[in-house]
């Protein structure tokens, strides 16, 4: 009986201390489960801010509004996508990844010259708009043999040898007139944008009655009168020049040059003041060359 107690005992404690063993075992597997479970979560909160993050970048994108634009250059039709609150520069560049057309070498019109400082919310300009552009290449411009640029400063350079346009005598028989009762109202000291209806009531060089349209999309100038219209092409006119007209200057006279010599300047009298700006950078454009 005692070998027999004693062989239990035995087994008693082998079995308690194998036990104790499974408990010790199971403990730490408890903890390196919690432990891989919190590493997990981790990764898994890691990977949600990351997540997260390039979500919020892809937000703001789309919450920006965009406005679709049909751009015209050179007779041909390109779509295009861009913020509204994008300036005319931002616009330009825009257009010359489209066109491979510098934005030194554009001249963008809506509704007149596009400024470069405003935004596209400012200009008012809406989806469907369709913004005309005139340039040339490098190429074109060196292809001329006698550059706008020299015109304008031979021009300029005769004209502070002479007398006031107004005094000379081949004006003074038009200006002598008087203003036209139904030329449009001017305001000095002011520069405003094409209005959207012809400027009319003034006189030609033989003070016929004479009125102004400027065809942006054709990138053309009427020039009409009671008898014809003449639709002249914005890049074939040389130069533009204007002057004040004495005792009147909230009106101007103003020529454009149809040809390679003053002989071809066509003269308009009673322009508004206001308009004189705008007229010149239409037809011309800042970025001319040629």
């Amino acid at each position: 009986m005692a070998t027999q107690d004693g062989s239990e005992e035995v087994i008693m404690e082998t079995e308690a201390k194998s036990k104790e063993a499974e408990a010790e075992a199971e403990a730490e597997l408890g903890e390196c489960a919690e432990k891989g479970e919190a590493e997990a979560l981790s990764d898994a909160g890691n990977a949600t801010t990351q997540d997260s993050s390039i979500s919020n970048g892809d937000n703001i994108d789309e919450k920006q509004e965009m406005v679709d634009l049909k751009i015209i250059w050179n007779k041909i039709k390109y779509d295009l996508k861009i913020p509204v609150d994008s300036t005319g520069a931002k616009l330009k560049e825009s257009i010359h990844s489209l066109t491979g057309l510098p934005p030194a070498m554009q001249k963008v019109m809506y509704k007149g010259l596009l400024p470069e400082d405003k935004t596209l919310r400012e200009i008012k300009i809406t989806n469907g708009a369709k913004i005309m552009v005139v340039g040339s290449t490098i190429n074109d411009v060196l292809a001329v043999n006698t550059p706008k640029e020299v015109i304008q400063q031979e021009v300029k350079a005769e004209e502070n040898k002479k007398e006031p346009l107004c005094r000379q005598k081949q004006h003074r028989k038009v200006l002598d007139k008087g203003k036209p009762d139904d030329v449009m109202p001017a305001v000095k000291g002011t520069k405003e944008r094409l209005p959207t209806v012809p400027l009319s009531g003034m006189y030609n060089k033989s003070g016929g009655k004479v009125r102004l349209t400027f065809k942006l999309e054709q990138d053309q100038l009427w020039i009409g009168t009671k008898e014809r219209t003449e639709k002249v092409p914005m890049g074939s006119i040389k130069n533009v020049v204007s002057e004040p007209i004495e005792g009147h200057e909230d009106y101007s006279m103003m020529a454009f040059q149809l040809g390679p010599t003053e002989a071809s300047q066509y003269w308009v009298y009673w322009v508004p003041a206001q308009f004189v700006d705008a007229i010149k950078d239409t037809v011309l454009g800042k970025w001319q060359y040629f």
